[in-house]
């Protein structure tokens, strides 16, 4: 057995007669060739670096912060780093004049500093990667860092009230207005800087009839608008809640200074501005409770949705629609898309994910092609949810 001629490297072998190769002998032998590719082999495929993936609609995202949290991050640590100066003025100047509205202040104060300091620990915490457990994320933990801000103010402005309740029913106190003025001006200056700091400027911020509310995440057939950062959002608003505290203290600071005998302007305004400022969080716990509960965007409508999919080529029917969100900006949405039988699944897929990605801003999208069949219209659970 001899080799054959070999070709693209491989081994193979034949018998031979001895009279063929001119021995003795009437054996056969066996011969084996292992032979050296006549061409080197072909190289693994280098995966090719593509702008946005076959079924993604976003670039893959950098490490880190992105631009936007990193500007929310450097504004949460400059209005922290202004908190912890005038908060420790404050107990100074509340423990000399001995004013409990000074004091409250003060302690309104700390309750943002350590709303602050949980909401930079939640925008670190929100950098980490998905695992095969948190696999969405950490997203949401600024959701729960902005509800952590929510709930301390709560606290604080709930043992405030007790002491001015107290103050009220026994009038055995003396406070210096003098220095209660000065602190209490130093304390509006304080607060207004920190509002300047946190204050989210330019198409992020609505004053329409909306309010305090933020703009809606789609504006017309454009680009969606990306809305703050939710942290920045509950810590703006309750440095606000803080400041017309900070009014309502100097202007009963005013009243004692020249009136000594009105002191209980003092415990009466702690008492009224922290009802102001619990009413100002509202609309930060109802967002917030919102995503927690995986309601509907606000920004977001069911129908507007529903009918945006029912009107790409070949769809049918849907149902399983579902749409939540993970943070105020990262929305996500799933369906199922009943198709007809002429239709083509993938360029069913790929035209709804479009037109949800650019409508409507979703960050995720998730829709099962099926087939339509006639009793899906009789079928309890392909039937929409009824109106809240």
């Amino acid at each position: 057995m001899e080799p054959s001629p070999a070709t693209g490297g491989s081994e193979t072998t034949r018998l031979v007669s001895p009279r063929d190769r001119g021995g003795a002998g009437g054996g056969l032998r066996l011969k084996s060739l292992f032979t050296e590719p006549s061409e080197p082999l072909p190289e693994e495929p280098k995966p090719v670096e593509m702008s946005f993936h076959h079924c993604h609609r976003d670039p893959l995202p950098q490490p880190g912060l992105t631009p936007e949290r990193l500007q929310a991050q450097r504004q949460l640590c400059a209005a922290c780093a202004v908190c912890c100066v005038f908060m420790a003025g404050e107990v100074v100047g509340g423990y000399l004049a001995h004013s409990l509205a000074i004091m409250t202040d003060a302690a309104h104060l700390l309750a943002d500093v350590g709303s602050m300091m949980g909401s930079l620990f939640s925008l670190w915490l929100s950098t980490r990667p998905a695992t095969r457990t948190m696999t969405f994320g950490w997203h949401r933990s600024e959701t729960l860092g902005a509800l952590a801000s929510v709930v301390s103010l709560w606290m604080v402005t709930g043992i405030l009230l007790y002491l001015a309740c107290i103050r009220l029913l026994h009038s055995d106190y003396h406070i210096e207005g003098g220095a209660m003025l000065l602190t209490a001006s130093i304390a509006v200056c304080a607060n207004l800087l920190m509002a300047f700091v946190l204050h989210q400027a330019g198409p992020h911020h609505s004053h329409g009839s909306r309010g305090a509310d933020y703009a809606p995440l789609e504006e017309g057939p454009g680009e969606p608008l990306p809305l703050g950062n939710t942290s920045v959002r509950a810590a703006f608003v309750h440095v606000l809640g803080d400041l017309l505290q900070s009014l309502g203290v100097l202007a009963a600071s005013i009243l004692i200074y020249f009136k000594p005998q009105y002191k209980a302007a003092d415990p009466i305004s702690t008492f009224l501005f922290s009802i102001c400022a619990l009413g100002s969080t509202a609309p930060t716990l109802r967002d917030v409770l919102r995503v927690l509960m995986e309601g509907t965007p606000r920004s977001v409508g069911f129908e507007p949705v529903r009918d945006t999919l029912l009107s790409v080529p070949g769809v049918r029917a849907t149902h399983e629609l579902h749409l939540w969100s993970l943070t105020l900006t990262y929305h996500v949405a799933s369906a199922h898309l009943a198709i007809d039988s002429a239709a083509d699944p993938e360029a069913v897929l790929a035209e709804a994910t479009s037109r949800l990605h650019s409508r409507f801003g979703f960050s995720s999208s998730t829709l099962q092609v099926e087939q339509y069949q006639p009793e899906m219209a009789q079928c309890l659970r392909c039937r929409e949810p009824p109106q809240a």
